[in-house]
């Protein structure tokens, strides 16, 4: 249950992360909302799933699904270019996710 959460929350930090960035610094109400609330979400997320898991594991798996989809729908949406070897790189987050996954 610990990794559902947490990868759900990671999930979560990725909407976060575009919403505040669509924002405009907090001035659009819309995504600014969605901020709040999944900021909310995904923290708590993440403080229940340490409840179970060791803490730089969790972090890690957090910030790396994260950063990952964030930086996914960004090169998708067209906000960021896309090249071979940022998918590459990506992947490795993806990875490395995975290892932690398995090592655990």
């Amino acid at each position: 249950m610990y990794w559902l959460v947490l990868v759900l929350s990671g999930v979560l930090e990725s909407v976060w992360a575009t919403a505040l960035g669509r924002s405009d610094g907090l001035t659009r109400p819309v995504p600014a909302a969605v901020f709040v609330v999944a900021l909310v979400a995904s923290m708590g997320g993440l403080a229940l799933a340490m409840r179970g898991l060791p803490i730089g594991t969790a972090y890690a798996v957090w910030v790396g699904i994260g950063a990952a989809l964030t930086a996914g729908y960004a090169m998708w949406s067209g906000q960021e270019p896309v090249s071979v070897l940022r998918v590459l790189l990506l992947l490795g987050i993806v990875a490395c996710v995975v290892g932690l996954k398995l090592t655990h």
